[in-house]
């Protein structure tokens, strides 16, 4: 953990919430990584703004 920053999701966590929403998991595994990347991006995009 770094203070003012996202590092990333918890998997696990993503998974499961994509299985009760009866999403495939091995589709859910494949997509997560490059969504999780784009958010991880734009959130500490956003943090940095504030910080400025």
């Amino acid at each position: 953990m770094i203070p003012g920053a996202v590092l990333g999701w918890d998997m696990g966590a993503a998974l499961a919430m994509a299985h009760a929403l009866g999403i495939d998991a091995l589709i859910a595994a494949e997509l997560l990584p490059e969504i999780e990347a784009v958010m991880v991006r734009k959130l500490n995009e956003q943090i940095g703004e504030g910080h400025d």
